[in-house]
């Protein structure tokens, strides 16, 4: 079963067309970058992927589960960490990921082991009774990951989550993420305009003007759109080729 399945989504704010017939998989374990320009449609696409904005048109499923008719269960697969952070600055790390759990329902025991077991996974056990705000921007966006694994999510989203950051944290955030789709089976979906945080190996979707103007390895769309990811990135936004 695919962990994600958007079938011919569309979307509008009024007359102004957002997302035009989206349609994409994503496969256990699997890494995939959402790439495209400003006003692509990325934005728009993860509003819908969190439930902020209602489906218009077409169909988002989650671990085999509707976002439209059984939004409850799809949506306990799915972890979010957005571009802006959400952590409460002055409660410490423990305090913001057990605030979390409890919104997720978790019993003060299973909150302790979740806790306990994210913050080994994230690096972060030293730091538990630190204050967020003391954190530098790599170790409170790996706060928000282990937030958003709390529960146990079979997809985590990220959208621009690498703003920010310095080269070094950017590498190794991209590294994190990546061994969590090896080790744990997770699939993760990555915002992002930069192209050094795709790699060959990577599920690549390429956003333009709200379309889905390409879709497939990495590797193998840099060898048909031109040979290297730049100039295939950049002849599909500027084209509007389509797949």
């Amino acid at each position: 079963m695919n962990t994600l399945e958007v079938s011919d989504l569309s979307f509008a704010y009024g007359t102004r067309e957002a997302l035009r017939k989206v349609s994409f998989n994503l496969e256990p374990g699997r890494f995939a970058a959402l790439l495209g320009p400003n006003g692509a449609g990325k934005s728009t696409l993860i509003a819908l992927l969190t439930r902020l904005y209602d489906l218009q048109q077409g169909e988002i499923r989650v671990g085999g589960c509707s976002l439209r008719s059984a939004a409850r269960p799809a949506l306990r697969q799915l972890g979010v960490v957005f571009q802006q952070s959400t952590l409460d600055l002055d409660l410490s790390v423990e305090q913001n990921l057990r605030y979390h759990a409890a919104l997720h329902g978790l019993s003060r025991r299973q909150s302790g082991l979740r806790v306990d077991a994210e913050l080994a996974r994230q690096a972060l056990t030293e730091r538990r009774r630190e204050r967020v705000r003391e954190l530098n921007g790599g170790h409170r966006r790996r706060v928000e990951i282990a937030r958003a694994l709390l529960h146990e999510p079979r997809l985590l989203l990220l959208d621009e989550a690498s703003i920010g950051l310095d080269p070094a944290s950017r590498l190794a955030l991209n590294q994190h993420l990546r061994s969590l789709c090896r080790e744990e089976r997770i699939s993760v979906l990555w915002t992002t305009h930069l192209l050094d945080e795709v790699q060959p190996s990577d599920d690549l979707l390429i956003l333009h003007q709200g379309r889905l103007v390409a879709s497939g390895q990495a590797a193998a769309l840099s060898l048909e759109h031109g040979g290297d990811l730049g100039s295939a990135f950049t002849r599909l936004t500027t084209t509007g080729a389509r797949q």
